[in-house]
Order: C-alpha cells, then structure tokens, then sequence
C-alpha cells in the first residue's frame, strides 16, 4: 500500500528515492473547524497542565525515574502499582473497544503527533511556504536565495517550537520546579538534564520536520494493529462506492452514466498521508476527516448531497447495508461505550478512594505470644507507614479494640513528606478477655482527629478456660 497515492505526485526527491514526499493541501470545512476546536483545546490542556498544582502536588506528573507519579494532584509511589496497573488495563480496553466502534478518530482528532503535526508544524509551513502547490513547485525548481531564506526560517522556528515541546515534555517527567532549576541554575549542575533537552529538541524536531506522516503509517504500533481490531462493523471514514461510481467528469448531453463522484482528486490532495480514500479502507487513513470536508465542498458546487466520502460502516460504504445492520451497529456502539465509562469510573474511584497513608503492619517473624506477670498476653509486631503526599503528617496509633492497648518500642510520630518511618510494637491483651486462639484486630492512624489509614491483623494467644 503506498504512502502518496499517484494523483497526488507528492515528491520531491529523485525518481530513484523510495520515499515519496507528502504536500498535503490546506484544509477547510466544518470538521475542520470542529478539529481545530479539540486540538487547540488539548494542546491548551498540554501546556498548562505542568503548571497546574493541587495541594502542592503537580495535576500530571509521570516521574518513571523516581517511580512517582502524580495524577490529578494524588501523589502514586510504587505502594499504589495495583492502581497504575489497572489504569495501564483500563487504557488497553479502551483503545480495543473504542477502535473497533469508531476506528481510528483517536488518530485523526486527538493523537499529540497529529496535534502537534497539523496544527502547529503544518501551518508554521503553510505561512511561511505557502499552500501544497507553492511548496511542490519551490522544492523541485531550482536554488534561489528566496527559497533557501524560506527554508532556513521555517527550520529555525521548527527548532524554536520543538525546544518549548522537549521542555514540556520533560516538565511532565520531573516537574517544572525541578524543570525550572535545570534552566535557571548553572548548566553544569544538571548536565544530564541539559543533554536530556536538548535530545528530545532534535527527536521532536526530526519527527515533524522529515519522519512526519511515517510515524503513523509505518512506526506507530497502534497503527499497524488497526487490521486485527477493525471489522465490519467498525464505522470508519470511507469512500460510497455504491454511490460515487463509476467515476466521470461533469459533461453536458452526453449518455454516459456516472456516479457523483468526478474524480477531482481533492481527496488526495488534502490527505497527510498521502492516501487515496477511494481504495477502499487503508490503514494510513487517520480519520482526520479532511477529505471528507474537501469532497463535501465538490458536493456542494455540483449540488449533489454530501457524505460521498463519511463515516460508514464497510456494508454502508458498499451499498449492502439493511436495517438491522444499523441496529446491530447502534446497539454496539452504546453497549461498548457504557463499558468504557464503568471502567473509567472504577479508575476514577480508586484514584479519589486512595489513603494518603500506605500502612504494613506484620507479626515479626520468629515471634510467638508472650505471658506477663500481670496477667497479660503480648504480640510483637513490625510496622512500615508510608506518605504518599507532600506534606509533614504528625500521627497516632489507635486500637479500635478497647481491650488491646499499643506498646511502641521506638515511639515515631512524625512523618516527614514523601518519607516513611519503621516501628516496632506490642499490642497487649489480658488473658481473661481471650477467646479465640486467632482474634481479628484493627489499628488506625489517626492525623488531625481524623483516621487516614486502617490496618488490620491477628492476636494470637491460647483461649481463656
């Protein structure tokens, strides 16, 4: 499957290159308009997000790193992996069943490489180089002084613009405090960061200055899994061939029969990747819906009803769907969706239901009960608290049994943020309250009058006769 369909002769390399260079026309229309609203939007999101704290703590920060990672404020630390693994699970449904519903909107409305492709790098390109036809006619003319002017700003601000990128990129690793002193301190106090900056300018750069529509066609594996997870019942963008052909131009008083489409190629012309919509489904196709705007305007002119190119179904798109197939679909679609927004319900419940507190309260090993000469019994325990926030947490150790009274052996009360502190302590019970060899027990951590973590385990002690 190629890259650059043949209508659209996108290259500028010798005829010996393999790669044919994609001039994408530029695009206009009512989903265009709705597109511009997402990106500008989410990329809005994407710069402030860094900048943005709730209770001291960054609103996204993955610190694979340090292994921290802060998600809506809430500080995870390896403690919570079972949380970040089923986000991880959540993500991976999501993208099986969202794809096999809706295809590849992800790609063409909301993907950050398309972002940051089309509404940034592309249109630097189009001000400075001018539309597709402009830039085509320039790179295969010959040398001049304009052209290379031309060529020399719009790289300069690529790099400009890939720099600011690799610095909020890195902002959503290390933080922008963190961020903030590897900029204003001198450089060789934070040479790793540094060289990390400067690595991710030239890898952004490289990317949407030469590797562009590559990385969806050929490098992105979600790309590459969207024939395993698409069928026929996927709604897709898709040429009606019932509807378009056979393909002819508009002639006057002439016999031949033909379908609404007139081969204008526009289609092609504003696809960046290059493909030709009219083949059938490809797995280039972004669904970035340009060529459904393009062909609407055709539509338009010639007064023929839009949708020659729309989202369909493969039934639809060939002119074999029924009824049922639509209820089938329908149906489908609103059974999937409930799906993914449980599941993002239980991640978000869980995010929200977490302790600030992690707590691990153990028997220590090789320990047994112990009678006192007061008529007590004892069991020796370990203790690991961990805080998971940013702030100092002054604590204490309370039994919700009345009956069993807390001994600490090195008494902490204090822990520092981010930090953690190891106790070791007695619960102690008298013999005459026990009744069972194994009793259930529940210490809570109490800060500022209010329980932030409950533990639970076992007193072991021979029952009372």
């Amino acid at each position: 499957m190629e890259i650059a369909a043949k209508g659209n002769e996108n290259t500028n390399q010798p005829e010996k290159s393999k790669r044919k260079w994609v001039y994408a026309k530029k695009p206009a229309g009512k989903l265009y308009n709705y597109r511009q609203v997402v990106g500008y939007s989410l990329l809005l999101f994407l710069f402030a997000a860094p900048f943005i704290k709730i209770n001291g703590n960054p609103f996204l920060m993955f610190n694979i790193v340090e292994r921290k990672f802060s998600i809506f404020g809430n500080i995870f630390l390896p403690q919570d992996m079972h949380i970040f693994l089923f986000g991880m699970l959540i993500i991976m449904v999501c993208i099986v069943l969202f794809t096999a519903v809706y295809g590849r909107v992800w790609c063409g409305w909301t993907c950050p490489q398309t972002i940051f492709m089309e509404l940034i790098f592309r249109r630097i390109e189009y001000f400075i180089e001018g539309d597709w036809n402009q830039q085509k006619k320039r790179n295969e003319g010959p040398d001049t002084d304009a052209k290379a002017w031309r060529k020399i700003l719009k790289h300069a601000v690529f790099i400009t613009v890939s720099f600011i990128i690799a610095n909020l990129f890195l902002a959503y690793i290390i933080g922008v405090d963190a961020l903030f002193k590897i900029i204003t301190d001198p450089v060789d106090q934070h040479i790793a960061g540094f060289i990390s900056i400067w690595a991710f300018t030239f890898v952004f750069y490289f990317v949407f200055a030469y590797v562009r529509e590559i990385v969806c066609t050929r490098i992105c594996p979600y790309g590459r899994l969207q024939g395993v997870l698409l069928d026929e019942n996927s709604v897709t963008v898709a040429y009606n061939v019932a509807r378009g052909e056979p393909r002819g131009k508009i002639r006057k008083n002439s016999d031949v029969v033909t379908g609404d489409c007139i081969d204008c190629n526009l289609c092609v012309h504003v696809c960046p990747t290059g493909i030709d919509i009219r083949k059938g489904t490809q797995l280039e196709c972004v669904s970035c819906t340009a060529c459904i705007d393009a062909c609407d305007a055709v539509m338009d002119k010639i007064h023929k009803p839009k949708r020659l190119i729309g989202f369909y179904t493969q039934a639809e798109a060939d002119g074999k769907a029924t009824v049922q197939d639509g209820k089938k679909r329908n149906t489908r679609a609103i059974v999937y969706s409930c799906i993914l927004l449980v599941l993002m319900g239980i991640f978000t419940a869980m995010i929200f239901s977490r302790t600030d507190v992690d707590g691990r309260l153990l028997r220590a090993k090789g320990s047994t009960y112990q009678f006192r000469d007061d008529g007590t019994v004892t069991n020796l325990y370990s203790l690991e608290l961990i805080n998971k926030t940013t702030r100092d947490i002054d604590y204490e150790l309370v039994s919700e049994d009345k009956d069993v009274e807390i001994q600490i052996v090195n008494p902490i009360s204090h822990l520092p943020r981010e930090g953690n502190a190891k106790l070791s302590l007695f619960l102690i019970a008298k013999k005459s309250n026990i009744k069972e060899y194994k009793t259930n027990i529940k210490l809570n951590v109490v800060a500022d009058g209010e329980v932030i973590e409950t533990m639970k385990t076992t007193f072991i002690a021979p029952p009372a006769k």
